[in-house]
């Protein structure tokens, strides 16, 4: 469409950014061993997949990992495309997938979990929490997920348009408003979240693409 970009493949881009702490309740979690490992050969579908792993040794310990795309005021849609792969779906609590965008001293989450042995359904972030949207989400082990969501933002609010995964199309429709910042952004992160049982576990990205206008 008419002066959209796409950034494609960023799982190939190496200096994703990460922390554990921060990616707890309230900011505030425990420390979490996890790391990232670039240019994964299998499991991948183009060859090159990004593996994110999980290593904590404290219950629900969680980690998140991002990348920075830069800066575009003039962006206000946005969709966040990729395919994701788990061995052992058991060992996640929740599987999040985000966009952010900070401009004009507002930062606009655009949060996505799935409640994967939590509530077994897709959340999103507004006013502070996690919200229940009521629609279902299954994830399956040792293949491909294709995960496709849409954004938009407009007059200081954030809109979830829709959550597509593994050809399931969801249409949240829900609208929160943004936060200050003083940053100037786009990112596209991923967060894995462990269970009580605290079993370590990867997760492998591939053909991740951003795409807005």
């Amino acid at each position: 469409m008419a002066g959209s970009r796409t950034y494609a493949n960023i799982d190939t881009m190496t200096g994703w950014e990460t922390c554990s702490r921060c990616a707890g309740e309230n900011g505030t979690g425990p420390a979490t061993p996890h790391s990232v490992v670039y240019g994964v050969a299998s499991p991948s579908i183009d060859g090159r997949s990004v593996q994110f792993t999980n290593s904590g040794t404290v219950p629900y310990s969680d980690a998140i990992w991002w990348k920075q795309l830069g800066a575009n005021s003039g962006a206000s849609h946005f969709v966040y495309d990729l395919y994701f792969y788990i061995k052992n779906p058991g060992a996640a609590q929740a599987l999040e997938f985000d966009v952010n965008q900070s401009l004009g001293g507002r930062k606009y989450i655009f949060g996505t979990q799935c409640g994967v042995n939590d509530d077994h359904q897709w959340d999103v972030w507004g006013n502070g929490r996690w919200n229940k949207t009521g629609a279902g989400c299954s994830v399956k082990a040792y293949a491909w997920n294709h995960l496709t969501a849409q954004f938009a933002r407009s007059n200081g609010t954030v809109r979830i348009i829709a959550i597509t995964l593994n050809g399931a199309t969801h249409y949240i429709n829900r609208a929160y408003g943004s936060i200050g910042s003083g940053a100037s952004e786009i990112n596209v992160a991923f967060q894995s979240d462990q269970r009580g049982s605290h079993v370590r576990f990867p997760v492998w990205l591939d053909r991740v693409t951003l795409t807005y206008w």
